[in-house]
């Protein structure tokens, strides 16, 4: 694997030849226009979060939002590939949706969650249902979120289970 920067997309990207080269993980490259302070400010810097939707337009909006804090994304569509990045390029979090083709949500969580060093798992979902939430706690979700989801809301989430797990491994 190697680093390379992207003039056009502002982006710096992470290419695996292993897997045929494709993108990896990507962010914009804030170190080439903000100071340190700035950068200092990105609640999410490099932090590697994998976004599995099925959903197009929720997945660029995931991805611009986490980006925008200056997290490491990367973006898959279906539950096998999701399984196959987290056992292949682990990242440090899945904001993960319960309904997927191939593989469903609570699938891909109970595969992640059973490896050593598994990534925290923030489930969503346009699904109210109760029984579903408790079905994902007992399979060892981080957070639990349902759609329409407030950005906001995912990011600070996100950076509190980080926070908290680094916290908790000093």
């Amino acid at each position: 694997a190697f680093d390379f920067w992207c003039r056009t997309c502002r982006l710096d990207l992470r290419i695996n030849h292993a897997e045929n080269v494709r993108l990896v993980f990507s962010r914009p490259d804030w170190k080439r226009y903000m100071s340190e302070e700035d950068i200092s400010n990105k609640r999410l810097y490099d932090r590697r979060v994998l976004i599995v939707d099925d959903d197009p337009d929720v997945l660029a909006v995931l991805r611009q939002s986490m980006q925008a804090e200056g997290a490491l994304t990367q973006c898959c569509s279906d539950g096998n590939t999701a399984v196959h990045i987290c056992e292949n390029d682990p990242p440090d979090l899945v904001v993960l949706d319960m309904m997927l083709p191939k593989r469903s949500g609570f699938l891909v969580l109970e595969r992640v969650k059973t490896r050593p060093n598994p990534p925290l798992v923030i489930m969503v979902t346009a699904n109210e249902g109760k029984r579903h939430q408790a079905y994902a706690e007992t399979l060892g979700v981080d957070a639990y979120m349902h759609k329409p989801l407030r950005l906001e809301k995912l990011i600070t989430t996100a950076e509190q289970l980080l926070t908290e797990r680094e916290q908790a491994a000093k």
